[in-house]
């Protein structure tokens, strides 16, 4: 998948793991360690996609697959650990590409049902990206960064056979409903 000016490929260790590490240490607040990155682009490869313009890597996506259950099923969800684009490339559709990739990626080798992630209540232009990517608040998590604060736990259905009353159910111990803050519409 290509932008007027990046390409989006899949990670690879040999080449991107410095830039995406100094990428996460530099833009998010919450940062991993070399060994998180590998081990999941081990076990995940295709939730792991990286942007790239001019051979410098200037954004990244990682997601994992976990099972999600409820009294009847388990549902299959793509989780997207960290995404981060460098500042000077922001708002140009890279992070829409990075997601669009990771989930159709997921959906390709997992089959996955639903795609879900976790986002600092107060980063707007993230809730509206997501949003316009089809995602719904499902509820807030207090506390959920090291700093103290809320997230809202985001999801979009990726499987017609899976209900929001099932995301629900799957997501009640992580989640508090009604306690949505202010967010973008």
């Amino acid at each position: 998948m290509n932008g007027k000016e990046w390409t989006i490929r899949r990670f690879d260790p040999r080449f991107d793991l410095d830039q995406v590490v100094s990428l996460n240490r530099i833009f998010l607040p919450e940062n991993y360690h070399r060994s998180f990155f590998l081990e999941n682009f081990r076990r995940w490869p295709d939730g792991f996609w990286v942007a790239e313009i001019d051979g410098r890597v200037v954004g990244y996506i990682m997601c994992r697959v976990e099972p999600k259950y409820t009294r009847r099923e388990t549902l299959m969800a793509g989780h997207v650990l960290s995404i981060a684009v460098h500042r000077g490339y922001r708002r140009r559709g890279i992070g829409t590409s990075l997601m669009k990739r990771a989930e159709e990626g997921l959906l390709r080798s997992g089959g996955i049902d639903l795609m879900f992630l976790e986002v600092r209540i107060s980063n707007a232009p993230a809730i509206k990206m997501y949003r316009k990517m089809g995602y719904e608040v499902l509820g807030t998590i207090p506390g959920y960064y090291s700093d103290g604060e809320d997230a809202y736990l985001m999801y979009k259905l990726l499987s017609e056979g899976v209900s929001r009353g099932a995301v629900e159910e799957a997501f009640a111990g992580r989640v508090r409903k009604g306690i949505l803050h202010s967010h973008p519409g």
